[in-house]
C-alpha cells in the first residue's frame, strides 16, 4: 500500500436514505482525485481512503458538514468521578490535584470541595485507575466507593436517544395532526363516516378565515417537530446533492406556500380560496414520515443485535495480582504481562496462558461446543469464556482489541460495513433517483395544468410524486440483509468476512477439502497392533514406544502417546539411529530393534512371514503400518492413522444433496488418500500434492469453469485459500490460514460448510426480495402518484396516502431483512 494513503472509517450522523449516502460520497470525493469513498447506510459509516499529503482530516469533516450531515466522534479518553474523604480546605483540593497531575496520561483534574469529588480525565493506555487512587491516598486522603461514568456502548445509547427523540416528535406532531385532519377533511368524508360536524366558529362556510387560521396554528408545531427534514433538505440542495429530505422539503413547502397564499386570498375577501388549502397535507405528511423514521430506527437497531450480543459477552473488570495483592481494575486497563486470577463462575477477561491451577472452561461463546474444556498449566484461555469450577492464574498475552472476542467483533463489524457487488446497482440508481423524481414531479404537475386542470389538481400531483418516491428502501435493501446475515453466522460460529463473500458463497459448485486437520483430526493415533512370534501387544507397544521416544516423527509420537495412556512405562534405549526414508534402529537390553516401513525390512533381509497381507489390508483402510523386528525376526505391526472427524461424512453428504462436487487434496500417497475418500464419500482425490502446489490444483479446477471453495487449516493451505473463489478456514487452524480465508468456521465443524452456503443463499434471496420490493414500489407508486390511474377513470392519489405508503416501504424492507433471524442451523 502507498504510505501516503490513509484509510479511515468515519461515523456519519443525519443520513436517512440512499441518496444521503451518495451525497456524502460525492461531497468527500470533490476534495481530491485520490479520495475513494463508500458509505454503508445500515452501519452509518463512511469508509474513505485518501492521500494524507493532499487531504486533511478537517477538510473531510467540513465537507461532510457542508453537505448537511454530522461526524460522530468516538470518545477516546476516559472520565471518572472519584469521591474523596478527608479534604477540609482549598489547600487539600490543590494537594489532590497536584498529586494526580503528576501521573503521565492525566488530561485534566477538577476537585470540588463542596461535593468532595474529583473529576479526572485520563488516557487509559498511559495510566490506570488504581494508580490514580494510589496517588490520592499517598497524598494523605481516602478514596471512597467510586462511581464511574458509563462510556460503554456509546453507539447504542446514541441510537436509543435518536429513537426516543423521533418518537417524541411523532407524538407531538400527531397531537396536532389529528385535529388538523379532522378540521380540514372531516366535512369531505363520505357517508356513513362523514361529513363530520364543526363548530360554527371554524365552519368554512360561516367563518372561512377562522377555519384557515386554525389550520395554520395547528400546522406550525408539526413543522417545528419536523424541522430537521427542512434544514437537512435545504442543505443538501445547496450542496447539489438532493436527498429524501429534499423531496419532503419541496413537497411540504409547496403545500404550505400555496396554503398561505390561499389564506392571503381569504383575508382579501376571496372566500372560495378556503377550498384550496393544503395545510393538512403538509402536517400529516410530516407526521407520517416521522412515524416511518421511528419504525425504521427501531428495525435498524435490531439488525445490529449480533454485535451487541458479542460485545455483551466480555466482562467489565479483571482481578490482577500485584505485589501479592488482588486488585480489581476495568478490563480496558489490563496490560500484556499482567497476572490475572479468575475464580469459579467468573468470566475470563482477556486471552492468555495458565500459570497456576487447573479448571474446566466453557468456551461455547467462541466455538459453539457445549462441553467444557479442561485447562492446566500451559493451556491457553480466551477472553469472555466462563471458568467453571477451579481457581486459576494466567498471564495476559492479548488484551484490548487483540483478544479473540475483539477480533471476532471487528471481523463481524467489517463484514457488516462492507458492500456486496449487488449493492452497486442500487447505489447507481439511488445517485440519480432524487433529481429524476423532482423532474417527474414538475413535468407531471405542468402536464396536468397545461391539459386544463386547475392549480390545486396539479399541485396535488406534484406533491404526491415527491412524497411517494422513497430512496430509503433502495439504500437499506442490501446492507440490512448483510448485517443480519453476517450476524446470524457469527451467532453460530460462522464468521463471514464481507458482503462479497456472503453474496458469492451460494454460487459454489465444487469444494476442495484439505485432508489433514480438516477431514481428519490432524492428530495420528494407534489403531491396530498385530503381533508375531509369541510377543504380547503391550510388550510390542512398549518396545516400539521406547524406540520412538527419541524420534520426532508424528507417527512415532502417536505410539509414544498410546504407551503413556496405557501406563506401560519405557525401556532404556542404549543406542538410537535414524534411517531416513526407512525408519529407526535402536538397542534395548542388548536387543537390536528395527521399526519402520517395508523397505527397511527388505534392506535388512527380514522375513515378514504372512504380515504383508495384513499390511495391505491396513493400508487399504487409510492406515500407515509400521513393522517392528527384534534381533532379525519380525515381531509385529503397529498401525497408525489420522482418524476421520466425526461429522466429515455427514457434511459431505449434505454437500452432495446440494449438488456440490467434493474433492480432497493431500500430500499422502494415492492409496491412503483413496481409502480416506472412500470412508467419507469424496468424489475426486488429488493425492501426492506438494504444499506449494495446492493453489495451482485449485486453479486447474477453476479453469474447468468451476466455482471453487477451498477448506483448510494450515499455513500451507493459505495460498490455496487465497486462490479459491471462496476460502474457508477451520477455526482451530493457524492465524495465517484464517487471515487468507473469506469465511472462518470457529467450531472447526465441517457441518458448518453447508450451513454457510445455505446462509448465503437465504441472504441473497432476502436481498433480491428487498430490491424487488424497493424497485417495484417506486415503479408502481410514482406513475400512480403522477395520475396514470386518473387518466383511465381511476382515483387521484392523495399526498397523505402517498406519505403512508412511503413510510411503509422502507419499514417493510427492514422487517423482511429481520426475517433472516429465523434462519435455522441444521445438524
Amino acid at each position: 500500500m502507498d504510505t501516503k494513503m490513509n484509510v479511515d472509517d468515519i461515523k456519519i450522523g443525519g443520513m436517512s436514505c440512499a441518496s444521503c449516502a451518495k451525497a456524502v460520497e460525492r461531497a468527500v470525493k470533490k476534495l481530491d482525485s485520490s479520495v475513494q469513498a463508500s458509505v454503508n447506510m445500515a452501519t452509518e459509516k463512511l469508509s474513505i481512503s485518501y492521500d494524507k499529503e493532499k487531504v486533511k482530516n478537517e477538510d473531510i469533516e467540513k465537507a461532510i458538514e457542508k453537505a448537511g450531515f454530522s461526524v460522530i466522534k468516538e470518545v477516546e479518553n476516559k472520565e471518572v468521578i472519584i469521591p474523596i474523604g478527608g479534604m477540609t480546605c482549598a489547600s487539600c483540593v490543590k494537594a489532590v490535584e497536584r498529586a494526580v497531575k503528576k501521573l503521565d496520561g492525566i488530561e485534566n483534574v477538577q476537585v470540588n470541595l463542596a461535593t468532595e469529588k474529583a473529576l479526572v480525565s485520563y488516557e487509559a493506555g498511559k495510566v490506570k485507575l488504581y494508580e490514580i487512587k494510589n496517588a490520592i491516598e499517598k497524598a494523605g486522603f481516602k478514596v471512597l466507593e467510586m462511581e464511574k461514568k458509563q462510556s460503554v456502548d456509546e453507539d447504542k445509547l446514541r441510537k436509543e436517544k435518536e429513537m426516543k427523540t423521533l418518537f417524541n416528535k411523532f407524538v407531538v406532531s400527531a397531537i396536532f395532526a389529528v385535529p388538523l385532519f379532522y378540521i380540514a377533511m372531516g366535512n369531505m368524508l363520505p357517508k356513513p363516516i362523514g361529513p363530520l360536524p364543526l363548530p360554527k366558529i371554524i365552519d368554512p362556510n360561516i367563518n372561512p378565515l377562522n377555519f384557515a387560521l386554525t389550520q395554520l396554528f395547528l400546522t406550525i408545531p408539526i413543522v417545528i417537530a419536523g424541522n430537521k427534514f427542512f434544514s437537512k433538505g435545504v442543505k443538501s440542495m445547496i450542496a447539489k446533492a438532493p436527498t429524501m429530505d429534499s423531496l419532503i422539503t419541496i413537497g411540504s413547502s409547496a403545500a404550505l406556500i400555496y396554503s398561505l397564499y390561499s389564506l392571503y386570498l381569504i383575508t382579501q375577501g376571496d372566500t372560495m380560496a378556503v377550498h384550496h388549502m393544503y395545510f393538512e397535507s403538509a402536517g400529516v405528511i410530516i407526521t407520517l414520515v416521522l412515524l416511518g423514521k421511528y419504525f425504521e430506527s427501531r428495525a435498524k437497531g435490531k439488525t445490529g443485535e449480533a454485535i451487541k450480543k458479542l460485545m455483551g459477552l466480555s466482562p467489565k473488570t479483571a482481578i490482577i495480582v500485584k505485589d501479592d495483592k488482588e486488585i480489581e481494575i476495568p478490563i480496558e486497563e489490563v496490560e500484556v504481562g499482567d497476572i490475572i486470577i479468575v475464580k469459579p463462575g467468573s468470566k475470563i477477561p482477556v486471552d492468555g496462558t495458565v500459570i497456576e491451577g487447573h479448571t474446566s472452561v466453557d468456551e461455547s461463546m467462541l466455538t459453539g461446543e457445549s462441553m467444557p474444556v479442561e485447562k492446566n498449566i500451559g493451556s491457553s484461555v480466551v477472553g469472555a469464556s466462563i471458568n467453571k469450577n477451579g481457581t486459576i492464574k494466567f498471564k495476559a498475552e492479548k488484551v484490548g482489541s487483540d483478544t479473540a472476542i475483539s477480533q471476532i467483533i471487528k471481523l463481524v463489524e467489517d463484514a457488516q460495513g462492507s458492500k456486496a457487488p449487488i449493492a452497486k446497482l442500487a447505489d447507481i440508481i439511488a445517485g440519480y433517483f432524487v433529481p429524476v423524481v423532482v423532474c417527474i414531479a414538475i413535468v407531471s404537475g405542468l402536464a396536468w395544468f397545461i391539459s386544463g386542470k386547475d392549480v390545486v389538481f396539479s399541485l396535488t400531483v406534484f406533491i404526491a410524486v415527491l412524497v411517494i418516491a422513497c430512496p430509503c428502501a433502495l439504500g437499506l435493501a442490501t446492507p440490512t440483509a448483510i448485517m443480519v446475515g453476517t450476524g446470524k453466522g457469527a451467532e453460530n460460529g460462522i464468521l463471514i468476512k464481507g458482503g462479497e463473500a456472503l453474496e458469492t458463497t451460494h454460487k459454489i459448485n465444487t469444494i476442495v477439502f484439505d485432508k489433514t486437520g480438516t477431514i481428519t483430526e490432524g492428530k495420528p493415533v494407534v489403531t491396530d497392533i498385530i503381533t508375531s512370534n509369541n510377543i504380547t501387544e503391550d510388550e510390542l507397544l512398549k518396545i516400539a514406544a521406547s524406540a520412538e521416544k527419541s524420534s520426532e516423527h508424528p507417527l512415532g509420537e502417536a505410539i509414544v502417546r498410546n504407551c503413556e495412556e496405557k501406563n506401560l512405562g519405557f525401556y532404556k534405549v542404549d543406542k538410537f539411529m535414524a534411517l531416513p526414508g526407512h525408519g529407526i534402529e535402536v538397542i534395548i537390553d542388548n536387543k537390536d530393534v528395527l521399526l519402520g516401513n517395508i523397505k527397511l525390512m527388505r534392506d535388512k533381509n527380514i522375513h515378514i512371514e504372512n504380515l504383508d497381507l495384513e499390511s495391505d489390508k491396513l493400508a487399504g483402510e487409510g492406515k500407515t503400518p509400521m513393522y517392528i523386528a527384534i534381533d532379525g525376526k519380525v515381531a509385529g505391526i503397529i498401525a497408525v492413522a489420522d482418524i476421520v472427524k466425526e461429522n466429515s461424512a455427514r457434511a459431505i453428504k449434505k454437500l452432495h444433496d446440494m449438488g456440490i462436487e467434493v474433492a480432497m487434496i493431500t500430500g499422502d500417497n494415492e492409496k491412503t488418500a483413496k481409502a480416506i475418500a472412500c470412508q467419507v464419500g469424496i468424489d475426486r482425490v488429488l493425492a501426492e500434492v506438494l504444499p506449494q502446489d495446492k493453489s495451482s490444483e485449485v486453479k486447474k479446477l477453476q479453469e474447468e469453469n468451476k466455482f471453487v471453495a477451498m477448506v483448510g487449516d494450515g499455513i500451507n493451505d493459505a495460498p490455496a485459500l487465497a486462490q479459491a473463489d471462496i476460502g474457508i478456514a477451520i477455526g482451530s487452524g493457524t492465524d495465517v490460514a484464517m487471515e487468507s480465508a473469506d469465511i472462518v468456521l470457529m467450531r472447526s465443524d465441517l457441518l458448518d460448510v453447508p450451513t454457510a452456503i445455505r446462509l448465503s443463499k437465504a441472504t441473497m434471496t432476502n436481498i433480491k426480495e428487498n430490491l424487488f420490493w424497493a424497485f417495484g414500489y417506486n415503479v408502481i407508486g410514482i406513475p400512480v402518484a403522477a395520475g396514470v390511474l386518473y387518466l383511465f377513470g381511476g382515483p387521484l392519489l392523495n399526498p397523505v396516502i402517498a406519505a403512508l405508503a412511503m413510510a411503509f416501504s422502507s419499514t417493510s424492507v427492514l422487517l423482511n431483512a429481520l426475517r433472516l433471524k429465523r434462519f435455522k442451523v441444521e445438524k
